[in-house]
């Protein structure tokens, strides 16, 4: 137990419960009876492991799943000294707690729901690697080398000694590609560990990924969802940060952590080496071709894939600018234009916006329904709990909100969202109202559990209003339905025969799966054999089954040895870089990994 943490006040019976339950889990563990460890949780329980016992990122449905996962991880990974961290709570018949525990090469932290006597849901996490912990606090750096030393290197000479030496006479032993918020979160996180690391990007800068999108851009998420590690953003930071903003805060987040980064660096070819267990990678640095041999590769390229530009008919006849959204420069140059986009999703809102307010005449082709969520109702009513200042004044880290969350098994997850957006469709009801009396086509997902679940299970479908929809509403942003039969040399034809005239096409048709750019880089084989990205198995539309239970490929081992995939939002980009970095570290400094639970590949993608 937490004696710092409990022993000032009296046990409480949500504690007794907790600590009772823990003994007698911890009982059974050390008896390797795994059937007496899996009879501790309720006949319907959920246990979700990052990386403590599985070295993988998986969630446990049910004792016969809990009972197998422990008999085969048991003996190596030994589980051991659970701990009440903090004072239990209890609230409608659940006891909820944060524990303790090691394993034999983690310190673990946890999050125990329990309903009545037995677990109800279980999250296990590695935080850090025993004798591998990061040099922070009592245990950082000194920083100077005191006393005479004729052949000193000043700390500037020896980064620039580092900077000189990597991709050349040293390589790195991981290798990401792709510089944004993703790969410069996660090259944080392996520099506090010490891995040696590459972020290559074919940005001129850091941030540039920002910079280059059209200047109305801000974050859609607030700013308490957003930190990077280690650096939050400062507590003056506003709610929605402005793209260029974001783009300035990157570039100082790589020089202040020190991350050995490649600008102008693209990607050429990459090919694994089975018997070295090294990765070749041809890359064009700067007008330099150089090789690279990592031992690890991540593709931090985001959690949308290749752009998915569609094959409509007549597309290369269009007379007018036609281009996909990942590439509209912003709307200033087209005052007292026409303007045509096709899709109705975040980008497809915020481009139309853009054109309305640079003096464009714009029309949105929306070809299926959507969701939308009023910013202000999403803050207040499914993030404020977690991410919000009343959170932070509560005591609720970011820390904490993203383990809290990541306590949720997928599963069940809709379940606690369900009533969430059945209170956003009745507070915003007029709303709504004047959205379809215009004609838009609205959705609360397949079960109706609304926004976060449909980015979990598809990417897409979905937008944050932060102004688009009520340009909807008032007919300023025109309106079309349907499929699109061909793009004419003036414009686009619907299939209902409805003829849009543009002077501009821009294509906000969404992304294929991050497992494009492994055909791309590597071999269509590689990229088939991984399988799909992203998605959960939950066979609604766009995520085909079967259940799997995570997101697929994402943050864990992969079917390709030494092949990695990290991407998502900046929530997931900061929660899941820990769990990533640590199963690279812990593959440098030999620790043994038995993956448990690898998936099956089911999808293409």
């Amino acid at each position: 137990m937490n004696a710092v943490a409990l022993a000032p006040q009296r046990l409480s019976a949500a504690d007794e419960r907790v600590l009772a339950w823990l003994d007698r889990f911890e009982k059974a563990l050390s008896k390797q009876d795994t059937a007496g460890a899996a009879s501790c949780f309720a006949a319907t329980c959920f246990w979700r492991d990052l990386i403590a016992l599985t070295w993988n990122i998986t969630t446990l449905e049910g004792r016969d799943a809990i009972s197998g996962m422990l008999e085969a991880q048991l003996g190596a990974v030994r589980p051991r000294n659970f701990a009440l961290d903090e004072a239990a709570t209890e609230a409608d018949g659940v006891t909820e707690a944060w524990i303790t525990f090691e394993t034999e090469h983690a310190s673990g932290l946890g999050y125990l729901r329990l309903k009545g006597e037995e677990a109800w849901t279980l999250l296990t996490t590695a935080r850090e690697l025993k004798g591998f912990e990061e040099p922070r606090g009592p245990r950082r750096e000194k920083g100077v080398q005191h006393g005479a030393a004729p052949s000193r290197r000043s700390w500037l000479e020896q980064r620039q000694d580092e900077e000189a030496a990597f991709g050349r006479s040293r390589q790195p032993y991981c290798l990401i590609v792709g510089g944004g918020q993703g790969g410069l979160a996660l090259g944080a996180r392996l520099k506090r560990l010490g891995v040696p690391t590459l972020i290559v990007d074919k940005h001129a800068r850091p941030g540039d990924q920002w910079r280059s999108r059209y200047k109305s851009l801000h974050l859609h998420d607030p700013v308490w969802y957003d930190h990077l590690p280690y650096l939050p953003f400062p507590d003056h930071w506003p709610v929605f940060a402005a793209k260029d903003k974001i783009g300035d805060w990157l570039e100082m987040y790589c020089k202040v952590m020190e991350l050995n980064y490649w600008a102008k660096t693209e990607c050429r070819s990459a090919r694994y080496d089975a018997d070295k267990k090294e990765w070749t990678v041809e890359v064009n640095h700067d007008g330099e071709t150089v090789t690279l041999h990592p031992k690890q590769l991540v593709l931090a390229t985001g959690m949308s894939g290749v752009p998915n530009l569609p094959n409509y008919p007549g597309m290369a006849d269009f007379k007018g600018e036609s281009h996909h959204s990942s590439q509209h420069p912003g709307g200033e140059r087209f005052k007292g234009k026409t303007a045509v986009v096709i899709g109705s999703n975040n980008s497809a809102h915020d481009i139309c916006a853009d054109f309305y307010e640079n003096g464009a005449d714009v029309t949105m082709v929306q070809r299926t329904s959507t969701h939308i969520a009023r910013s202000e109702s999403l803050m207040e009513l499914a993030l404020g709990g977690l991410y919000s200042e009343e959170a932070v004044a509560k005591g609720i880290t970011t820390d904490k909100a993203d383990l809290i969350f990541a306590s949720v098994p997928y599963r069940i997850m809709h379940e606690f969202h369900v009533p969430v957006y059945a209170e956003m469709k009745k507070r915003d009801a007029d709303f709504y109202a004047r959205l379809e009396k215009a004609g838009f086509k609205l959705d609360f997902g397949d079960d109706e559990s609304g926004l976060f679940m449909k980015y979990l299970r598809r990417g897409s479908g979905y937008y944050i209003d932060v102004g688009a929809s009520e340009l909807i509403a008032d007919g300023k942003i025109k309106l079309k339905h349907g499929q699109v039969e061909r793009v004419t040399e003036t414009g686009v034809r619907l299939a209902d025969g409805t003829e849009l005239p543009a002077d501009v096409i821009v294509y906000a048709t969404g992304y294929g799966s991050m497992n494009g750019w492994a055909a791309k880089l590597i071999s269509q084989q590689v990229a088939d054999a991984v399988g799909k990205c992203w998605g959960l198995g939950s066979d609604t539309t766009k995520d085909p089954g079967p259940w799997e239970g995570e997101l697929r490929n994402m943050w864990k081992p992969t079917r390709q040895e030494g092949l990695w995939f990290h991407g998502g939002n900046l929530h997931q980009s900061r929660h899941y870089s820990l769990y990533l970095a640590l199963q690279i570290k812990a593959r440098l400094e030999g620790i043994p990994t038995p993956v448990y639970g690898l998936a099956e590949t089911h999808h293409k993608g």
